[in-house]
């Protein structure tokens, strides 16, 4: 295989045929569009994650992450229930982020294989327009 200079593929699925330049162009417009959500969702993850630990109690932020102890009671207080439901809330919600980046992600990478030459550098330039506006998002608080 090699990558051609084409206005012609068949992307991710059969009903997703280009046969002329401008579907190209709308293409490669919507690749690059994915692109720049993949990097989107890469920056919101790591903000969600951050977001979590800091809404939980410092002691007990480093107690879920670790792993509980045991309690010498056996009994647990309805604060700490609480802290944990809230927990496995955000934990559950930083999955479904997970899986929804890695399902953009494989997209993307289904279509470079499709080895045209315009969606590769469509996915390059919204993988840069995608790090270069969602990374600064990151140092914001």
């Amino acid at each position: 295989m090699h990558f051609i200079f084409s206005d012609e593929a068949v992307l991710l699925f059969d009903f997703w045929r280009v046969h002329s330049p401008t579907g190209m162009a709308l293409s490669v417009l919507v690749v690059l569009l994915l692109a720049v959500l993949y990097e989107g969702i890469k920056v919101g993850k790591a903000k969600l994650l951050h977001k979590t630990l800091e809404s939980l109690p410092a002691t007990n932020s480093q107690q879920f992450i670790l792993g509980p102890d045991q309690d010498s009671t056996g009994s647990r207080s309805t604060s700490d229930n609480r802290t944990r439901l809230r927990w496995f809330l955000c934990y559950f919600g930083q999955s479904l982020v997970h899986v929804i980046q890695v399902v953009i992600g494989y997209f993307v990478m289904l279509a470079v294989m499709s080895y045209n030459t315009w969606i590769f550098l469509g996915v390059v330039l919204g993988s840069a327009v995608g790090y270069y506006l969602a990374y600064p998002l990151l140092n914001m608080t």
